[in-house]
């Protein structure tokens, strides 16, 4: 393992890469397994003496473990240093703070970009296919090789969230409450199509090579770019893409041609060319593909309150955005009926906004406010000072 100490953005940073050994390997939803493991992470704050203060985020689709860190490609700030930071709802003076790149991500967690030990060529679509479940099982690892026993909460949002809820589902002795953001129990079957299209973009860029562009030295840019267009589209309300756009030009007149006359175009193709390059095309595949297969409720007969009968000990609070169609309101109250038919104790939070599943990362002072509420009662309850 290797471990950092330096302060950035304000506030302590630390973290690395960890490395577990082969004979500590990673077993997943396929049957396969991944040895040697390697989870990056990073952290913010201190863990206190009896280790009963540190709070696991995790993060969406195309998020790295750089909540609150300059991020070391883009140069730009933490995807979450609205809610991460002093006087915070995260507040790293309070809380031990730990986010880690998810398994088949491209920021040092092991994915398709990494190298195969048994061919010492990158992985590519060698990679087995994981889930969600797989990714939480890296976390769990991790946490344990920090010295963490029980984790005072896992706070995610969008893919963040469903790993919220999947430990809580498989790890409820290991955490003391559970925060889920614009989330949802299983992924519907319109986001799979939105996926597809995005995975199909990326496949038919001459460049992808079949998933062995780094051997060719070339990136599918350009499907990997379109993919990242129509994904965007699904994170605005159209009453958002109106407000901030409209039908307004990016120039005088109309080019009678097929350049970027609106300026919903321009910002679309800015959103696609600015994402390759910070993300991996093999990552975009197999990320998709493990949201895709989520479905919380699957191993229980499709009862998703079965998924949640081992946490009734768990404080668990589910927020969703009124204007979010990628993971709905109405799918957050699925979860908070199964939470309710299992006998745990849920709060539950809808936001008035017109912003759209992006509100998760855009100043929204009712989110700061229900987060912050939340997190100061369960702390409370667990006799953090």
């Amino acid at each position: 393992m290797k471990a950092l100490s330096s302060p950035q953005d304000g506030i302590e940073s630390g973290g690395g890469v960890w490395r577990f050994p082969a004979d500590q390997p990673l077993r997943l939803d396929s049957g396969a397994t991944l040895s040697p493991l390697e989870v990056a992470y990073r952290t913010y704050g201190t863990l206190n003496a009896d280790r009963s203060n540190a709070v696991l985020v995790m993060h969406a689709l195309t998020g790295d473990q750089y909540l609150a860190s300059t991020h070391p490609v883009t140069g730009k700030p933490g995807w979450w240093t609205r809610v991460v930071g002093r006087g915070l709802p995260l507040d790293p003076d309070r809380f031990f703070i730990i986010c880690a790149n998810v398994l088949g991500g491209c920021m040092g967690t092991t994915g398709p970009g990494s190298t195969d030990p048994a061919t010492g060529a990158p992985w590519g679509l060698a990679f087995p296919v994981i889930t969600i479940a797989d990714m939480v099982r890296a976390q769990a690892m991790l946490v344990e090789a920090l010295g963490i026993e029980t984790l005072f909460a896992v706070v995610g949002a969008s893919m963040g969230g469903m790993q919220a809820l999947q430990w809580a589902a498989d790890y409820p002795d290991r955490i003391f409450s559970a925060v889920c953001i614009a989330g949802a129990a299983r992924h519907s079957a319109q986001n799979i199509a939105f996926h597809e299209v995005g995975r199909a973009a990326i496949m038919a860029d001459p460049d992808w090579r079949g998933g062995a562009y780094e051997a060719a030295g070339v990136r599918p840019e350009k499907g990997l770019a379109v993919a990242r267009m129509a994904a965007h589209i699904t994170y605005l309300s159209e009453a958002a893409l109106q407000r901030k756009f409209g039908r307004e030009l990016q120039r005088d007149g109309l080019s009678w041609g097929f350049e970027t006359d609106f300026q919903v175009e321009s910002y679309l193709r800015h959103q696609g060319a600015s994402f390759v390059d910070r993300f991996d095309a093999n990552s975009y595949l197999y990320i998709t593909r493990a949201l895709d297969y989520f479905d919380l409720g699957a191993a229980y007969e499709g009862q998703l309150a079965r998924a949640f009968a081992r946490a009734r000990d768990v404080r668990f609070c589910v927020l969703a955005f009124s204007s979010d169609w990628l993971y709905s309101t109405a799918e957050s109250r699925d979860v908070v009926r199964a939470l309710n038919a299992a006998g745990c104790r849920a709060s539950f939070v809808e936001i008035e906004t017109d912003k759209g599943h992006d509100a998760i990362f855009l100043d929204e002072p009712a989110l700061d406010s229900a987060l912050r509420g939340f997190l100061a009662s369960a702390a409370e309850k667990r006799g953090l000072a």
